[in-house]
């Protein structure tokens, strides 16, 4: 035990330092902290040494590149200057000689059609279609399609007027020949339920027919049974339904409903039709552009003298004086307009009302509808035009009083006549309470709603679930109000929802459905041959461009089965798409319901000229970083690329694009944040044209160069209607 002890005591002395020792230690320990700071100090500083050096050598380099860039850029400047000048002059001479060709061809026509844009002519067609007396289905029908035709033509006419007051002569005309044809199809209505016997199955049994062409059909149902079981009537053959309430089903009436696949009725609301706004600025420059108000750097004024030439805003001349007063620019804003029929007041509505309105219109943008309420206390839905878009064409439903039927007796056919033409039939019902023995007031009885289902039409596509709106005709304006029990089947594609009344009816969409775009490419095909492919939100499509011609496919074959595969020009095409729900187009009012990436709209427009000057050798794709370099900046994608085979992935590269200066980045879609570093061994360009050529073939090239006008006017066209840097 005693050894044990002293040797466990000696073990602990042994472990204590004496303070000299301690001293020392720490003494070495604050030297070797000093030495270690010392040596971290002096490597900062040669890394500090050594980034100030790379941050010169690289700052030697921008300097060279950006004095190599000013020393040409006059001359890229005018080239593409040159280049757009001359593409927009040989398109600007085609379009002339093609509206003089169509001017003579529509003078040399001799098959009686009238000119519509002739007063006379159109004049004495009205007249003389007033006064012709026949009123059978078939002829009626037939005039009617021919009647359709002038209005289209006379609207592809309004579409270039320039003359407001020959603008207003066209409407006038429109709306006349729009009336000839409503009052041709009550009277043929008239005609067949005048003879609703004749055309019954048995004596037994209620009229029950329907009557359709390319663009009418006609549902009629005659009461003649007044049976409290025939309450629910359906047309098999165009999918249309509808359910009476027992004061009716026992009323001598008559029930239209007629489809009509044009829509008269929309543009009276104070909005002009979507296809007109979606082209609107024929030559292609995005709506929101407002060029007169802005002042421009001297870099951006000569960029936008390239990209204006085609625009014809101000000549080559006046651009180049106005470049050493210009200073700053700032992104233009896009302008709102209201809509004229919603300024209109309700009835009974007083100007604080009508200011709401006019407030709402503007200013709600999220709502599907404005929504007001009376002194009455009655709610007033009013559709906002600018956001949902009619689809499928009109639904007239009406009621009638059944005119007098004709009685047979022996040879003789006996049948009362009126004086008046075919009256509607006052739904809700009203009954006379007599007051004492002079007087006497009229009350709405208790009649429950009308309930009728609508087949979706097979010749749009509806990309979600379709609403309802009915017609207001004395304000002229679409509204959701009075509309309940709505119930939407999928699986059948069709819909019914209940009314308090008898209206005209439509079926609507929200016109950005598909905006914004999560993904998009354009690639060349072969020399003047492009495809231009659209992910859009709810469907994917593709757009052949072929010269001056386009053709839409897409694997959604479902109300797009008549255009896709059929090659028309691109106004025809987007006109067409937007009809049949595929709306992939801007206008001027879609900042205001989609998100964008707020892009400057001068450099975004120079941007689709280059593109489109280009697109026979180069493929151009969305980048993710175009939404984080800036409002004044563009990425995409970019890479030269020959024949119809999908590009490589491995292929892309990455450009910045601005108003001064373009440049190809070193980071890729897959880096982790985005560097506008530039690319190892690349230089700076003035324009997009110069700034892709570097890395392009010889053959790349020539194929740009020898790119046919109208093929560039059409992708330009294109690019400019759908926007795709600001709307992805």
């Amino acid at each position: 035990m005693l050894c044990l002890g002293s040797k466990a005591a000696k073990k602990q002395k042994q472990g204590k330092l004496s303070k000299a020792e301690k001293k020392r230690l720490q003494k070495e320990e604050e030297e070797k902290r000093l030495q270690e700071e010392e040596e971290a100090r002096l490597q900062a500083e040669r890394e500090e040494q050594e980034r100030l050096e790379k941050e010169r050598k690289r700052q030697e380099v921008l300097e060279r590149l950006e004095l190599k860039d000013q020393e040409r850029r006059e001359d890229e400047l005018t080239e593409l200057r040159h280049l757009l000048e001359d593409n927009h002059s040989a398109v600007t001479k085609w379009k002339a000689d093609s509206w003089e060709k169509a001017q003579w061809d529509r003078y040399m026509c001799c098959d009686g059609t009238p000119d519509p844009r002739e007063q006379r002519e159109i004049n004495t067609y009205i007249s003389l279609w007033r006064d012709n007396p026949e009123v059978n289905i078939t002829p009626v029908l037939e005039q009617c399609d021919h009647t359709l035709q002038l209005i289209e033509e006379l609207e592809g006419w309004l579409y270039d007027v320039r003359e407001p007051a020959e603008g207003d002569k066209y409407q006038e005309t429109l709306l006349s020949l729009q009336e000839m044809i409503s009052s041709k199809l009550l009277l043929a209505t008239e005609e067949i339920l005048k003879n609703a016997c004749k055309h019954s199955e048995t004596e037994m049994s209620n009229m029950q027919t329907v009557v359709k062409d390319s663009n009418i059909t006609l549902c009629l149902w005659a009461n003649l049974k007044k049976s409290l079981r025939c309450t629910d009537i359906y047309f098999e053959e165009a999918g249309i339904g509808f359910e009476l309430s027992k004061q009716l089903a026992v009323s001598s009436i008559a029930v239209r409903i007629l489809h009509t696949r044009y829509d008269h009725l929309s543009w009276l609301a104070g909005i002009p039709p979507l296809s007109a706004r979606s082209l609107a600025g024929g030559d292609g420059v995005p709506p929101d552009m407002d060029l007169s108000e802005q002042g421009e750097t001297e870099g951006e004024e000569e960029v936008r003298a390239g990209s204006e030439s085609s625009l014809r805003h101000q000549a080559a001349q006046e651009e180049a004086q106005s470049i050493h007063g210009s200073e700053g620019r700032k992104s233009p804003q896009s302008m709102l307009s209201g809509r004229s029929s919603g300024n209109k007041p309700v009835n009974g509505q007083d100007s604080q009302i009508q200011t709401q309105m006019e407030e709402l219109s503007v200013e709600d943008s999220g709502n599907t509808q404005v929504e007001l309420v009376t002194d009455s206390g009655v709610s007033v839905q009013v559709v906002d035009l600018q956001q949902y878009t009619p689809l499928g064409g009109v639904f007239y439903w009406d009621v009638f009083h059944l005119p007098p039927q004709a009685h047979s007796i022996h040879d003789w056919e006996i049948r009362q006549i009126l004086h008046t033409r075919l009256q509607e039939f006052a739904y809700p019902m009203k009954q006379s309470k007599v007051q004492g023995s002079a007087s006497s007031i009229t009350e709405d009885l208790t009649c429950p709603p009308v309930g009728v289902s609508v087949t979706l039409p097979d010749f749009v596509l509806f990309s979600e679930t379709p609403q309802v709106a009915r017609w207001d005709a004395a304000e002229k304006q679409w509204r959701m109000d009075g509309i309940t029990d709505f119930n939407y089947e999928a699986s059948e594609a069709k819909v019914s929802f209940k009314m308090d009344s008898f209206h005209v009816f439509v079926l609507m969409q929200d016109t950005y459905v598909n905006l914004p775009f999560q993904s998009w490419e354009l690639r060349p095909l072969g020399q003047d041959a492009a495809l231009f492919t659209v992910n859009a939100a709810l469907i994917d499509l593709t757009i052949t461009i072929q010269g001056n011609q386009c053709m839409l496919q897409s694997e959604q074959d479902k109300g797009l089965s008549h255009l896709q595969g059929k090659w028309m020009g691109g106004p025809a095409l987007q006109r067409a798409m937007v009809n049949a729900g595929i709306n992939i187009f801007v206008n001027e009012y879609t900042d205001k319901y989609v998100s964008t990436c707020g892009k400057d709209p001068l450099t975004e427009h120079a941007a689709y000229e280059q593109m489109a000057l280009l697109s026979s050798a180069c493929a151009f794709s969305w980048s993710q970083w175009n939404a984080k370099c800036g409002a004044e900046h563009l990425v995409m994608q970019v890479c030269e690329h020959h024949g119809p085979s999908p590009v490589p992935k491995d292929s892309w590269s990455l450009y910045l694009l601005g108003a001064q200066r373009n440049q190809k980045l070193e980071i890729t879609e897959k880096s982790e944040a985005f560097s506008p570093d530039l690319y190892p061994e690349s230089e700076f360009h003035s324009t997009f044209i110069h700034m892709l050529q570097d890395d392009m073939s010889t053959d790349g090239t020539a194929r740009a160069r020898n790119s046919h006008y109208l093929f560039v006017d059409t992708v330009q066209s294109l690019l400019c209607a759908t926007r795709p840097l600001m709307y992805s």
